[in-house]
Parts: C-alpha cells; sequence; structure tokens
C-alpha cells in the first residue's frame, strides 16, 4: 500500500513538472484581481475571525503547493510587507516561481521543491497558510492539514479547499473513461489530450458525459483537458466528510471563503418565509449541516473552500450586531485594503460628480448574492477612509456638513439622524467586509 501511494506521488509530481500549474504568464499581474487579492489578504479571514484590523507588515506567508507561483505572486501583492514563502514537489514548477516573483519585483520571498508533509525542515512559523488546490490531490488530507498546522501560529489562519464530491460527478467519471482508456497508465500529454477531445467531440450531444461536462466548457483549452479528464490523483469530498477530516486534524473551521453563497435560506423562494420545519430548525443546527443541506440541495460550488486555524485561536469579541450606541460611538472604521486604490476612489469621485450611485460590489463581488449600491451623496461620508482609518463620529460629522438639511422636510438634519444614517450604512457594508469595524477597548 505505501509503495502504492509512493507511485502516486510520483505520478502527480511528473505531471506538474511536465504540465506547470497555473500556465498563467509570467508578465501578468494580478493588481488589478481586486476578487483574488481579496481572498489572499490576510486581513480578510483575520477579521471575519477575531473582529480585529491587522497589518500584513513582517508577517510570514506560505504558499502550500505553489506551482508555477502566480498565488504566490498574488499573496506578495494583496500583502505588502510580508515574507512569502512557496514549496511545491515539481522542482520545475518551482523555478517558475521564482522567476515569477522576480519578474515582479518581489525579494523577500523564497521557494523550495518539497512536500507538504516536509514543511517543519524549513524552521518557519506562518502567520498565514495559502493551500489552495492542492489538498484533494494528497493520498491522505488530514496528514496534509496536520503537517501546515505544525508550522502554523497559535493564532494563524489556513486558507484551502477540497474538490466537492458532488459537484464535480461528472468529472470524476470522466477520469474513470480515461484511465479505462489507459490514457492515465503514464504522465498524460499532449498526445492524451487530444485523444481525449477526439473521442469526446465524436459522442452525440446527448450523451450525458459530453452534455453534462463538455460542451459548455472550454474545451479549446488543453490547460482544462488536462485538470478536469486527467488529473492525477484527483478525489472529491462531502461536507461532513471535510469537517471530520479537520478533527482529526484538530483544527476549527472558521468561515467558507465565499460564506455568503452558501447561505441555504437564499435557496428557497422567499427567505424569510421558509417551510415551517426549518424555520424552526434551521437556528439551532451546527454550521457544518447547514453546509450540508446547501451542498445537497444546490451542489454548485467546485471547491469546498474555507478557512481554518487551531482551536480556540479566535479572539474574543462582541458581533457588530450586538453593539452598544457608545460602542458605535467610540468605534474605528476601516476601508478593506483591497478597495483603497486610487481608481476605487476615483470611480467614488466620479459618481459623486455625476450623483450616480456607487456599486461597490463592481469590485469585490465574491461576498455578495446582488449589487451593493451606495447613494452617491452618502458614499462622500467614505472618502476619508482612503486617508486611514477615522472614528465613527468624524464620518457623522461629515455627514452633517454634506447634508445639513433633510431632502423631504427642509428641517435641519439632527444630529441622531445622521449617526443612524452613517451607522446603517456601515453595517451593511460590514456584512460584506468593504469596511472593517474595531469596537474601542
Amino acid at each position: 500500500m505505501e509503495n502504492q501511494e509512493l507511485d502516486k506521488i510520483e505520478k502527480i509530481r511528473q505531471q506538474f513538472d511536465t504540465v506547470c500549474y497555473p500556465r498563467t504568464p509570467l508578465e501578468e499581474s494580478p493588481k488589478d484581481s481586486h476578487v483574488l487579492l481579496y481572498i489572499h489578504n490576510l486581513v480578510t479571514p483575520y477579521y471575519l475571525r477575531n473582529q480585529k484590523v491587522i497589518e500584513t507588515e513582517g508577517k510570514v506567508i506560505l504558499d502550500a503547493g505553489c506551482g508555477s507561483g502566480y498565488k504566490a505572486l498574488i499573496l506578495a501583492e494583496a500583502n505588502p510587507g510580508a515574507k512569502i514563502v512557496g514549496v511545491d514537489i515539481s522542482e520545475e514548477s518551482v523555478k517558475l516561481a521564482r522567476q515569477r516573483l522576480e519578474h515582479h519585483g518581489f525579494r523577500n520571498v523564497e521557494f523550495h521543491a518539497i512536500s507538504i508533509e516536509d514543511l517543519s525542515s524549513l524552521g518557519l512559523e506562518f502567520d498565514f497558510i495559502n493551500n489552495d488546490e492542492v489538498l484533494y490531490l494528497l493520498p491522505d488530507p488530514v496528514l496534509g492539514l496536520q503537517a501546515m498546522k505544525s508550522v502554523l501560529k497559535p493564532d494563524g489562519i489556513i486558507r484551502t479547499n477540497l474538490h466537492s464530491y458532488f459537484q464535480r460527478s461528472g468529472f470524476f467519471r470522466a477520469q474513470e473513461f480515461c484511465k479505462s482508456m489507459g490514457l492515465m497508465d503514464e504522465n498524460p500529454q499532449d498526445l492524451e489530450i487530444e485523444i481525449v477531445r477526439e473521442t469526446m467531440n465524436a459522442l452525440k450531444n446527448e450523451v450525458l458525459l459530453k452534455s453534462r461536462n463538455w460542451t459548455s466548457n472550454p474545451t479549446d483549452k488543453d490547460e482544462w483537458i488536462f485538470m478536469n479528464y486527467l488529473l492525477q490523483g484527483d478525489k472529491g469530498f462531502t461536507i461532513p466528510e471535510v469537517f471530520a477530516a479537520l478533527r482529526n486534524a484538530d483544527l476549527e473551521f472558521i468561515s467558507m471563503v465565499g460564506w455568503r453563497h452558501w447561505d441555504v435560506t437564499d435557496l428557497f423562494q422567499d427567505s424569510e418565509n421558509l417551510p415551517p420545519f426549518l424555520a424552526m430548525s434551521l437556528p439551532e443546527i451546527s454550521v457544518e449541516y447547514r453546509l450540508h443541506l446547501f451542498e445537497l440541495l444546490h451542489p454548485v460550488h467546485r471547491l469546498i473552500d474555507f478557512w481554518c486555524g487551531h482551536p480556540n485561536g479566535e479572539q474574543s469579541f462582541v458581533s457588530v450586531a450586538e453593539w452598544t450606541e457608545y460602542d458605535w460611538e467610540t468605534a474605528q472604521v476601516y476601508l478593506h485594503p483591497q478597495l483603497k486604490t486610487l481608481q476605487v476612489r476615483e470611480d467614488l469621485l466620479n459618481c459623486i460628480a455625476k450623483q450616480r450611485p456607487f456599486i461597490i460590489s463592481s469590485y469585490i463581488p465574491l461576498p455578495t448574492q446582488v449589487p451593493i449600491a451606495v447613494e452617491s451623496m452618502l458614499a462622500a461620508c467614505l472618502l476619508p477612509l482612503w486617508e486611514g482609518a477615522q472614528p465613527m463620529m468624524s464620518l457623522v460629522e461629515l455627514w452633517l456638513k454634506l447634508r445639513p438639511l433633510h431632502p423631504a422636510t427642509l428641517e435641519p438634519m439632527s444630529h441622531e439622524t445622521a449617526f443612524e444614517e452613517v451607522k446603517e450604512l456601515l453595517s451593511m457594508l460590514e456584512a460584506f467586509l468593504y469596511v472593517l469595524l474595531e469596537r474601542s477597548v
């Protein structure tokens, strides 16, 4: 059995030596990829877990399974001042990763051709570990989780993911078909990719394997065929299996990366009027079970993509929904770093000048189900956040200056009304982590 597992690992290593993944051009920059930067910024999961804003300067971040280094580049862009370490079992991929980060001018980086199980040999501890599109390839994901946990700082966070068994079942069937044809006996290359393409195109369109997994996908791309039909070691998991792996690795679930896209109540026509049984039971059930219900009803997510950390590693805090008026009056307000760009600020100024709503979700649509728009004049209250964190009350005072009269009555705007309107705006934006709110200690 041990020899079989070693053979599988060797096949995977050879696979990524041959086809270094992802095949993103060396010169391509993620600077305008707001969603990717948002996901890979330590600020995002740290705030979700602790409701605190963390500085990335001096942090040590690991890209475990860095491949050709594009995600390591994203981590470097998203976390200014952090040291980036990348590891991968493919020496060829590591070479490309080094070239990529050097090309983009990042120097506080290092890369190693080692397995995840050998992370302790680096002699480092990490504030954040990114393990993207890797864990499902390991013979035992629990061992991978344990290896990452062993080098994670006490308050550190891991982002990792596994393929969804339910969403990806058609591709697992396709891989079995390719295995039966002998296309995966050795390391698949251009010939095997072309055989897959010819075979699938020759099938009738109504054949299920073709109609569900071929005709609606970018089948002209070799990389897509390789990563879906010929991927060595690919496996799928369910939510209960993911949570079981976390328990076995002694890790604690923090949140789904796309947490607002996993809300089971959103699957119903009227989320405020659920069937009585569900309306009574949902508030009482665990996060794990709610997520499991979602995947059984609507398995649309290819990845079960989540953040986790050491048990009891979170800091205690009072949720924003439970803040007192004093908490609000003394709060500090931050703009999420991935919105704090000159382009976003210019777009906001343009909306203000033309009196158009500011569609803040157009930059980071990930956490939202519908576009999030802010009335242009009210959005002007956010402008000071591009200069740095602001006291809540300074934003209220700005709002009083911007709109001294109530638009309906033309009476002077009261301090209480201004306070409530700014509070409502910030509460709405904080739910999507567009702004971050810190309660005074």
